[in-house]
């Protein structure tokens, strides 16, 4: 059981991040929701928590900020009175192609998609007690090139190696690991006929669903012999002839 632990999951107002926390709390979690700017939808994911008789609280930061990562461990241990499980969902998907992509913009990604991870696991890691876990979500972009999207591919690849390193610094007493989704939600304005074709190319003949993603967050966060992989969830693009 899961009853009365405590569970920041990262960018948790929207799309993928609002799957995981909601998943979460039906496993009993008590539930930090983290949000930038989605303020609504977070007040959203808490009220539906609480509806169904569980714990959250919404919880405000800058994750380019790094103090702001520290201040969000610190306010959502305090609040809670402890915590066991953190979620790096939170992440931007900008366009950058190559030639055209400042320096201030890939300092901007990598930050956010990077460095704040980083960060927050590092924070995390001095409060958690052992057999706590760390989920990071990576992209199926990190190992699948996107031109238009290269420097969010190469803050997810980053984000793989992290998790590794992570997992080897922070055992036996806190397991880190990560998922990388595939096309679970279009980029704003995609075409749906692009959509459409991008479906066809992966083995599935689909594309995923943000309940996908949660699904593999909750297995990893009770996986208790597993540590330093990525799982992919990807509708099996990776095994494509």
């Amino acid at each position: 059981m899961t009853a009365g632990k405590v569970a920041l999951v990262t960018g948790a107002g929207q799309r993928v991040g609002r799957a995981i926390a909601e998943a979460l709390a039906a496993e009993a979690y008590r539930v930090g929701v983290h949000y930038r700017a989605s303020r609504d939808g977070a007040d959203e994911v808490v009220a539906a928590i609480r509806a169904q008789g569980g714990d959250a609280q919404a919880f405000a930061a800058d994750l380019s900020d790094a103090a702001a990562c520290e201040r969000l461990v610190d306010d959502v241990y305090t609040h809670f009175d402890g915590l066991d499980l953190l979620v790096n969902s939170a992440a931007g998907m900008e366009k950058t192609r190559l030639g055209h992509t400042t320096a201030a913009q890939f300092d901007a990604i990598i930050a956010l998609n990077l460095r704040a991870p980083f960060l927050l696991a590092q924070a995390a890691a001095r409060l958690m007690p052992a057999g706590s876990a760390i989920v990071n979500i990576a992209d199926h972009m990190a190992e699948e090139p996107w031109p238009d999207y290269s420097v969010h591919g190469i803050a997810k690849a980053g984000v793989m190696a992290m998790t590794r390193h992570l997992a080897a610094a922070l055992a036996p007493d806190i397991r880190v690991n990560a998922v990388a989704p595939g096309f679970v939600l279009a980029p704003p304005g995609m075409p749906a006929d692009r959509i459409e074709a991008f479906a066809k190319d992966t083995p599935l003949q689909r594309i995923g669903a943000p309940e996908d993603v949660a699904a593999a967050v909750r297995y990893l966060a009770t996986a208790g012999f597993v540590t330093g992989e990525t799982l992919f969830v990807d509708g099996g693009r990776r095994v494509r002839p």
